[in-house]
Parts: structure tokens; sequence; C-alpha cells
């Protein structure tokens, strides 16, 4: 039973209590059921948290407080005899050390009182982790330049499937950022490369990273060798996929080719959603807030020059049950009849099923019901209260209501009662009756309408049934009513101009007033929208300011002046460029032309003036251009143009535009894709030319044709050649689009030989015109004579210089030297010298010493090689490997020379003789070696001149391989006593000497002194011996 006969509500899961009992009011002292504050979330426990225990959260505001209780898969926890594991504190439930084999599972909480019980909505508990990869090596992926490349991630076992994938390159942390070329998927891991290029070598790692768990690891190096061209196929590819209505949803495609292929997405049974973006270099199609609308086939078109690929999957708008009709709080008299009755929409259908005290039920029944629909969190709840006298504890008659004059008022009078009381109402001391102004609703409301001042005072309802009576009393004032003193009035404007809409009114002084505009019915956010409206501050006033109109911002405007108490409006027509037209498509298509055919879109109160044609093509996707149309000026009134000038077999798309007075409005959406009729081309292939190749070749080249100029499938070129001073032609067929040259093969074509050439292209519809007539001469034979007088001079262990006399065919173009060690290296081990045909001779280094060597030279041309002439040579023995050794360095008293003295060097057996001793000596107060001196083989001293400074000497014996190891000592000169002169007096010489060499140099201008030098080289050659020598005269000044 229902204490004093109170009942109320609560928009919690409730279940019934074994006793009918109705909370009515949220204070404590008549008490209310559960009603849950937060509940139990899914939970991902990583098995390696440090953390050792899962926390599931339970709170509930009843009065008195709830008592809680847990199940796991419909279980109860039983906390005592489960006590190592989970343990209650508050409504929480603790699982300490988490065990996956017990814990995992679906967990809800139970909060109860008196009243009743509710079910917490379903916790999912299951542990994450994510292995390491294995330590296997992985193999090497080798792939020749130019093709696609796939590098398989395999992530190790894991859960939850969150993942997100990055690759590293040779260390960490070194990540590849995606491109156009690489793609990493989100779904699989895999690295996919269009074309791999000599850059792309290294070692790649998979870096996979579980945002659930905080964790990543990463594979073993998986080497990349890059080591011919392929056309385009599709290698990551979108499976059908199911989405829930607001979901997003990524869709990814990648492909392989040479050219990098281009990625295209199109939905195949429309167009792709408003909603959409692409990333990733056209790999993923994002689709955010999916809708019904956008269920469909979705297709992804790899496309480059040499072909294309695609690839279609379903996508499958489904959505979680919605409730559409629900049950709510009632009351009942006993005895009466009642049913409750719930819809929910979804896809797929919903099935619906209801609770009773948490437990399922086929029948209805007394007491609290709680249903709920599969696969949604959502649940509704209603009461059914026992007999009550009436009682307004809940819900008194308002205090104070006011109504403007004129106006219409309602004062509500909701008391609870069972059964359903009378009501009756009075205002002071005087019984209200229905009359022509006042109603008396049969809920108990009371109905004033035009009311005047004469209606204001005191007001009470009276609700009486047959176990008691209430009433309840408020006041009713009345109010000046607002009215428009200035309505906004029709404007015209230009896209881009401001616009303004005038709104003032007046009002009651005692209310506050504020101004609502809305367009078109649908209220303007001042807050949100505040880059385009902007509203003009004013007591009374509502002006507002259209700032930098666009076309979508025409329309019908409303002010609505508001108060608590009332509200009026008035409306204006911002007037606009026209709508865009709709319904555009294409019908009667030919090779050139095709009729175009549209619907005429809202003219925005201005009269259509002309409409435009736009197309863009296959090769101008992004670019818009204006059509040529019959006739040239498409009138306002029209729907349809014919649209003329278009190039056969392309593929089109059309958009229509329209004008009034006031400017040129947006596009309409483009038109369904079409394609041209074919036709023959009318387009010759250019830069006809050739000529040379190898003997008895006759080579033709020539520029392509553009793709757009094919006009048709099938497309190849007809090549037609014959010697000059003949006249019947040869012909030959090319059948690939994109050939540049043919070459005829034909042993019976004498070298050199003069050939007319020209060139015309065909499709399936037949043929072009041929392009101009061009001249070009036949291969030449390769020479026929190898070089003669071949000698070769060694120079060192390592360098030779090697000769010949010419070959004297005036075909030659060159001569190419080889050389390789005599039964060691073949004859391809180095690269070839390429030299003139002006050259007879070249000197090759980095040769090895004491080693036999096949040179080899031959005279080439266009046409290839002629025959070889060789020559063995041997290198000469290495100089020795160990230097002098530098036995005594000895200055004469007076400091002006040094004895430097020093051993033989005894070369070894596999060295070459010595034959002379090289001194060199330098200071560091000289830019250059003040002496270089060659000395026999059975000198072993020689005395340097000293000057004061840092000297280095160095010693090396020479040999027919080249010079030995330097033996080097350092030495430092002292002021000599024979040096008299003064440093002013060294400064005087120097300059006397170098203004003497330059007098020498301007003398000689006139005669032929200095043009015995045979180049500049030469001449600066002898200017820098003279500075030289001039340099060290001054050093030994000093």
């Amino acid at each position: 039973m229902c204490e004093s006969g109170r009942c109320g509500t609560s928009p919690s899961r409730f279940v019934d209590s074994p006793v009918p009992v109705c909370p009515l009011s949220s204070d404590e002292s008549s008490g209310f059921g559960p009603v849950f504050e937060e509940e139990p979330a899914d939970t991902i426990y990583p098995e390696e948290s440090p953390e050792a225990k899962i926390v599931m959260s339970c709170r509930a505001r009843a009065s008195p407080p709830a008592k809680y209780r847990w199940r796991l898969k419909g279980r109860d926890i039983d906390f005592k005899t489960e006590s190592d594991h989970f343990s209650l504190v508050g409504g929480n439930l603790v699982i300490s050390n988490p065990d996956k084999g017990k814990h995992v599972g679906t967990y809800s909480c139970v909060a109860a009182n008196i009243f009743g019980a509710v079910v917490s909505r379903s916790a999912l508990v299951q542990f994450g982790y994510l292995d390491m990869f294995s330590t296997e090596e992985r193999e090497a992926v080798r792939v020749r330049e130019g093709q696609g490349a796939v590098l398989l991630c395999d992530p190790p076992p894991h859960y939850p499937d969150d993942l997100s994938f990055r690759w590293m390159l040779n260390e960490f942390p070194v990540f590849i950022s995606p491109t156009e070329r690489m793609f990493v998927s989100q779904m699989t891991g895999n690295l996919y490369i269009s074309k791999v290029e000599a850059i792309d070598s290294g070692n790649y790692s998979c870096f996979v990273s579980s945002p659930s768990i905080a964790k990543s690891v990463f594979s073993k190096f998986i080497p990349l060798v890059p080591l011919v061209e392929q056309d385009t196929f599709v290698v990551v590819k979108f499976s059908e996929t199911y989405a829930l209505v607001g979901q997003n949803i990524t869709l990814e495609c990648f492909a392989l080719g040479n050219p990098i292929p281009q990625i295209k997405w199109r939905k195949v049974d429309g167009d792709l959603p408003l909603h959409h973006e692409i990333s990733l270099a056209g790999g993923q199609l994002h689709l955010r807030n999916v809708q019904y609308e956008d269920e469909g086939t979705y297709e992804c078109e790899a496309l480059n020059s040499k072909g294309k690929d695609w690839h279609r999957a379903n996508i499958h708008v489904e959505a979680s049950p919605q409730w559409l009709e629900d049950i709510s709080s009632t009351e009942k008299n006993i005895g009466s009849a009642y049913t409750m009755s719930c819809l929910a929409s979804g896809k797929p259908k919903p099935h619906v099923h209801w609770l009773k005290n948490g437990q399922s039920v086929s029948v209805l029944g007394g007491g609290l019901i709680s249903f709920i629909s599969a696969a949604t969190p959502a649940l509704t709840s209603t009461r059914l209260c026992s007999a009550s006298a009436p009682t307004f504890l809940l819900s008194p008659v308002k205090k104070k209501i006011l109504v403007a004059k004129n106006g219409r008022v309602v004062i509500e009078c909701r008391p609870r009662a069972a059964p359903k009381p009378v009501f009756t109402w009075s205002k002071g001391t005087e019984l209200l009756a229905n009359s022509s102004r006042i109603f008396i609703w049969e809920s108990g409301n009371l109905e004033i309408v035009n009311a005047t001042k004469t209606d204001e005072g005191m007001y009470t309802c009276f609700a009486e049934n047959d176990l008691g009576k209430a009433n309840s009393t408020g006041s009713l004032s009345i109010t000046e009513a607002t009215k428009i003193t200035l309505a906004p009035s029709n404007a015209d404007v230009t896209v881009g101009e401001d616009a303004r809409m005038q709104c003032a009114a007046s009002h009651d002084s005692t209310l506050d007033i504020t101004f609502v505009w809305s367009l078109d019915g649908h209220t303007i956010d001042i807050d949100i929208e505040g880059e385009h409206y902007e509203r003009v501050d004013g007591e009374s006033s509502g002006e507002i300011v259209i700032k930098k109109t666009q076309l979508n911002h025409a329309g019908r405007y409303t002010c609505t002046a508001q108060t608590p108490v009332d509200n009026v409006t008035a409306s204006a027509d911002l007037v606009a460029p026209p709508a865009p037209p709709g319904g555009v498509r294409v019908e009667e298509i030919r090779d050139k032309s095709l009729r175009l055919i549209w619907s005429q879109g809202t003219d925005n109160h201005s009269p259509i003036s002309k409409y435009s044609i736009q197309y863009r093509d296959s090769a101008s996707t992004d670019d818009w251009r204006e059509a040529v149309t019959s006739p040239v000026n498409v009138e306002g009134n029209a729907e349809t143009a014919t649209v003329v000038g278009l190039i056969p077999w392309t593929e089109y798309e059309f958009r229509v535009t329209a004008t009034n007075t006031l400017g040129t409005g947006d596009p309409s959406d483009p038109s369904p894709k079409i394609t041209t009729l074919e036709a023959a081309p009318v387009v010759a292939p250019s830069d006809i030319g050739g000529g040379g190749g190898s003997s008895r070749e006759l080579t033709i080249t020539w520029t392509p044709v553009q793709p757009e100029y094919y006009y048709g499938p099938n497309f190849g070129y007809i090549v037609a050649f014959k010697p000059h001073n003949e006249n019947e032609w040869r012909k030959v067929t090319v059948a690939e689009p994109q050939a540049r040259r043919y070459v005829h093969k034909d042993s019976s074509i004498s070298p050199s030989t003069e050939f007319d050439v020209k060139v015309k292209a065909f499709n399936k519809k037949g043929e072009g015109p041929y392009s101009l007539t061009a001249v070009i001469y036949s291969a030449q034979d390769v020479p026929s004579e190898a070089p003669i007088n071949l000698e070769s001079r060694p120079l060192s262990a390592t360098e030779v210089v090697l000769s010949w006399a010419p070959v004297l065919e005036p075909t030659v173009d060159g001569y190419q030297v080889r050389y390789w060690k005599k039964q060691v290296e073949t004859e391809s081990q180095h690269m070839p010298i390429m030299l003139s045909n002006r050259d007879n001779q070249t000197r090759i280094e980095n040769l090895k010493p004491n080693s036999h060597y096949m040179m080899e030279v031959r005279a080439f041309n266009n046409a290839g090689l002629g025959p070889p002439k060789r020559i063995e040579i041997s290198t000469k023995k290495p100089p020795p490997s160990r230097p002098p050794k530098i036995i005594s360095t000895r200055l004469n008293p007076s400091g002006s020379t040094v004895n430097i003295a020093w051993e033989q060097v005894q070369p070894l057996a596999n060295e070459s003789k010595v034959e002379n001793y090289k001194v060199s000596l330098a200071s560091n107060l000289a830019p250059s070696n003040l002496l270089d001196q060659t000395f026999k083989n059975k000198n072993q001293h020689i005395d340097l001149p000293m000057r004061k400074g840092l000297h280095t000497v160095e010693v090396r014996a020479q040999t027919e391989g080249g010079d030995g190891a330097v033996a080097q000592v350092q030495i430092s000169g002292k002021q000599s006593h024979t040096n008299v002169l003064s440093d002013f007096q060294h400064s005087v010489i120097l300059f006397l000497l170098l203004f003497l060499f330059f007098v020498i140099l301007w003398n000689a201008r006139d005669c032929d002194f200095l043009f015995k030098f045979k180049s500049p080289f030469q001449m600066s050659y002898a200017y820098s011996q003279s500075r030289r020598g001039i340099r060290s005269l001054a050093w030994l000044l000093n």
C-alpha cells in the first residue's frame, strides 16, 4: 500500500520490490528507489599491469541508501567465499590479483532498497596483451627497381585489435612517413611500396602499438634490396563493411605500379557522401557520421599511363535500437485495465523483451515493470500505484502567473490523486464556471482567453475524491502586450556584400525582451554563425547584419520579439542570385556534341536571365571550363541546350549555373559522367625523325599523340618509309599508343642511305592524316679496321701510356679502350675508357704493380664497335716500401747550412731497384718548396742552405716503379752572422725585383716574346714560376 496515498516516478531502470510502495519526493522522510549516477564500463586489463587490481564503478542515489551486489556472467558474486579476489568498496567492485581464467566476463551491478532494485548496464572485462615479435631473422626482400613491394608486418598475438602500425628504417626512432609511394595499412600493418627506388634500400622493422594497454613492440629488421616496369594493380583492398548510424569508418586502398598510380574513390550507385574525406595521398577514404543513405557499393580505382585496376565492396549501415514509443509513469484506479506498449526502431529489426524485478516476464502484472531492447543500454521504467487522496505536495499551482493583455493563459492544476478527483476553481471568493473566455479542462487546468486587467487576482484549484480533498492557490498578473514597431523589409543583395534586416518592438517595461531571427524556419545561432551574422545592440532593437552574403543566405527572414510572457513575429525576403539548377543529365550523345537537360532551381525572387554550362574531362578533374553551346546564349527560360566542340571518346561531366540581375548562383551538382562516341583520329604524330642505330637498321622516331586525341580504342600508328629515289612506300603498323620509335631491320639496307618517312595514327574507327615527310639516313656500318701500331709505355708501377695509329675511316666516332689482368680478371672487370676520334693515346692509372695486363683498343661509331687490337704489357715492380733512414743532421758553425746524411734503401725482392734519391726542402716561412734535388744512388748526404724558421727535409728513393716511402726530419734554423742586410733593405730589394719583372712584361707586349707561349695556360704558368722564383730569392735574403 502507498502511505498517505502519495505516488511518484523515477527515471531509472527500476525493478519492483515485493511490497508495492510508491516514493513521491526526493527527501529521505518519504524515500525513493535507487537511481544510478555511475555505472560500470567495459574494461581492458593489461596482463603486465603493475597494479594488480581492477575497479568497477557503481553508485546510485536512493533513500534509504541502496545496498549493492554484483553479478558475473549472470551469477551473484559471493564476497565471503571469494574474498581472495573480490571485495566491495562502497558500491564499487574491486578485483584483486585478476586471473584471466576466472575473471573474464560480463559484470553488472544491482542496487536495491525497500522501494525496489535497479540493474546497471552490463560491462565486459577482458585481459589485454601484446606479445613480442618472433626472434627469428626475417628474410630479405629483393625487388627490381620500378616494381612494387610489400613488407609483411605479421603482428604477434594480441588483444584488443585496436593496434596502430608504423615502420622504422634502419634504427629507432627513424619512422617512415606515408607518401603517395609508401602506404602503411592500419588494418594489417603491412608496408606497401608502389614503386621501389634505389633510395629505399635499408632495413625495415614493423613497430606495433596497443593504445589500450600502452605497450609497443617491434619486429626483427627486414632487409629491402632494390634490384622492369609493371602495370597497376590494387594490393590493399577494403572488405565488406558494417557500420552503425553515426559511426565513423575508414576504407583503405593502395596500388602498386610504375609510374606511381593515382587513387580515385567513388560510390558506384550515387555520389560520395558530403561528409567524406580522403587522406594519405588517396590511400584512405574516411566517412564521418554515416547515415542510411551512405549504404551502397564503393569503388577505388588505381590509374597510371600503363593501365588501371579497381576494387569494389559494399558498406552496410545498421542502427542500434531506438525507442519510438516507451512506457511512462502513470496512475490507475484499483481494478481498472491498463496496457503498456513500446515500439523500437533499428536495423536489423530489434527484439523487445520485458523485465520485472530484473527477471524476464511474458505477461503484464502489477508493481514496477522495466524493459530493455537488445543491443542497447537504454532502459525505460514505469510505476503503478494504489489509491490515494489528492495532494499538491509535489505539484502545487504556480505561485505567480503572467499573461499579456488580450493574451491566452492556462493555469495548471495537477494534484496527485487516485481515483481521479473532481476539479473546481475560484477567483478570490468567486466560484468560476465555464464561459466564453474561461474554461475548466477535464484534466483540471484553467484556461483564460483575451485576458484583461479585470482578470488579475488570486486563483484557487480544488481537487476532491472519495478519499479526501486538497487545494492550491496562485496569483495572475496582466502585462502590456509586445508589439512590432519596426518590421524588416524585403531587400536585394549581391554576393559578397553586407545586408541589414531591421526589427524593433515595444514591450512591458517590467519584462526583459529578446530578439530571435530565423531563416526559412531555421533559427540562426549568432554565436555559432558569427562569421556571417552580427547583431546590432539596442534595448528594444533586434537589427541583424548579414556579412559577406552568400547564396545560401537568401530566403525568408523572420524576427521574433519575445518576453517571458508573449512573443510577436514579422518577416521579410532577402533576394539573392538564383539557386543551383537540379537534375542535370545528358542525352543524344554524339562524337563531338550532346544535349544537356536540367531543371530550373529557385530564382530567389529575381527572374533568371541566362544559363551557363561548364564541363570537365578526365584529363582535368579539378578544372571546370566554359562549354560552347548551340545556341551560344542559353536563355533564362530554357531547360536544355546542345553542347558542341567536344572531343570524341572522352569522358565528360557537366554542370549548370543560373544568373539573374543580382549575379550568378552556385553551380549545380555535376551530371553523371558520360563518354562521347568514337571517331577516326585527326591529329598526326609530330617531330618525325630518326637515323643511326645498329648496322643494317633504319630507326624512325616521333612524338606520340596525346591520349585526349586518341578518339577511340585500339589506337596505334602506321609508319611509312621508302628510299629517297624510289616511289613505292613500305608500311608497318605499331599498336602501342605511347610508342616513340620503330626500328626496321633489313640486311639489304646499305649504310647511310637516304630515306623518306612519315607516320599517321589510327584507331578502331579509321585512320588519321599523315605527318609531314621527313628525311633520315639508315645506320652506318661498324668500323671495319682495327687500330694499328699499338704501343705501351710504363710510367710507374701503376701507370702506363697506351698509343696507336688512328683508323682512317670517315665513320669512326671514337675509340674504346679496355684492360684487364691476364688470367685473373674478365674483360668487363673495368669500365671501358671512351675517347673521341681525335685522340690516339690515353693514360691508364690505378694498375696493380708487377702484373700482366691485356690492353684492347677498338674504333666505334653509332652502329657499334669495330675489330679489336690487343697488346700484352707488364707493369713495373713497386718502389721500396721502406723509407731511407736519416742518420745525421749537422749544422755548420755559422748556421748557414745543414748536412743531411742517410742510409741506402735495400729494396725487397718484389720491389724496384733504387736509381736515385730525391731531397726536398721546405720552410714554414716560404709558400712552396725551396729545393727539389735528385742525387745518384751513390750519394748518401747533402748540404742544404739554412735560414731562420722551421725547415722540413724529405728524402725518398726513386725507382722505375715510382717514388718510394718518404723519410722526414724537421730542423730549426738560426739567424746567420753573415746576414748584414736590414729588414728595410730586404723590403727594398724585393720591391725592385718585382718592379723589374713587371717592366719586362710591359716592354714585351709589342714583340713576340709573349707569343712564344702557345696558350694562356703556358703564359700563366711562366708567370707563376717567376713569382715563385722571386719569393724564394726573398726568403734567401732573409
